[in-house]
């Protein structure tokens, strides 16, 4: 019961504090840069209000266009209630696989770079052709680091590898984990969007990646894709979190409190997490698009030795 508890509890965390953890990072932004900031709840008010206007469906556009919005936010919740972030008791534990759980993500951009296409504008197919050119080298560097925890556990199973680092805590500081949480804290700024991959604060034609695919999109659907937007960042801060600093985490058995004390835990690492993104992005610049595969092709790399040194080090 505890972990069905805490999987409900997980999915609305995720669901519900997503959009304020974009408002946090905004406003360590603004602070930084010298701005008052509009405060964290400005996403949750930008939400209502997309929501309360008309959806506007472009001349043209087909079923693919429509269904985009509602894919991505759909595989972000699945993937909010698959994730182990609040308890490794989730009675979805038996498919938090790291190959699933890797395929919705992908799911979920496929279906937006469709979307994009379908509008068959220039900005549209601009920006889904640049993300299918990232979404190639993220997904294999966030399946290649996560095998390589995976291989001193015997399972890609998340909550598996997440309870081996809970019952041997001193596994965290190996060459392995080193390389693996570089390699995966690089893709995950890739697949969501942030400096210096994209920047999620302009319309650049030149330059914007994620915008260019959402030109076209208004009102309640343009609110699912934000919203889940911010579940995608909130979920990849999370399981970076939990691989490698689990601690927290409730376990099977756990009771009331445990789980309490595990949301508390999991939100408190996710904002440490993001503020400190946003703090680095104020020093960095974006990377001109040419040398965003250069940056990835690393990762992977970095990927591919934590893989190596596993075997050798085991």
């Amino acid at each position: 019961m505890s972990g069905v508890v805490g999987t409900v509890l997980q999915v609305v965390l995720v669901a519900a504090g997503s959009p304020l953890l974009i408002g946090v990072m905004r406003q360590v932004r603004a602070r930084l840069e010298g701005r008052a900031g509009a405060g964290i709840l400005q996403p949750w008010r930008d939400l209502r209000k997309l929501m309360r206007k008309e959806a506007i469906t472009p001349d043209g556009t087909g079923w693919v266009f429509r269904v985009a919005p509602l894919l991505l936010a759909g595989t972000a919740l699945v993937v909010a209630a698959v994730v182990p972030l609040v308890t490794t008791a989730s009675p979805l534990d038996t498919v938090a696989d790291l190959f699933a759980v890797t395929a919705l993500l992908a799911l979920g951009s496929v279906a937006l770079a469709l979307g994009g296409l379908d509008t068959g504008t220039a900005f549209g197919g601009m920006g889904a052709s640049r993300e299918m050119t990232v979404l190639a080298l993220v997904e294999p560097t966030i399946l290649v680091s996560v095998f390589a925890l995976s291989i001193r556990v015997g399972s890609t199973n998340l909550g598996a590898i997440v309870g081996a680092t809970l019952n041997d805590p001193l596994a965290v500081i190996s060459p392995v984990s080193v390389l693996a949480a570089v390699s995966l804290a690089i893709v995950t700024i890739a697949e969501t969007g942030r400096i210096p991959v994209d920047n999620p604060a302009t319309h650049l034609e030149l330059t914007m990646v994620h915008e260019a695919m959402v030109l076209e999109y208004a009102g309640p659907d343009l609110a699912l894709i934000e919203w889940a937007s911010a579940m995608r960042l909130s979920l990849l801060l999370g399981l970076l979190a939990g691989l490698f600093t689990p601690w927290g985490i409730a376990t099977a058995g756990a009771g009331a409190v445990a789980v309490l004390v595990a949301i508390v835990a999991v939100a408190a690492k996710v904002v440490v997490l993001g503020v400190a993104l946003a703090a680095g992005e104020v020093f960095m610049a974006k990377l001109r698009l040419f040398r965003i595969p250069e940056l990835l092709a690393g990762s992977f790399l970095l990927a591919l030795l934590a893989v190596a040194a596993s075997f050798f080090l085991a």
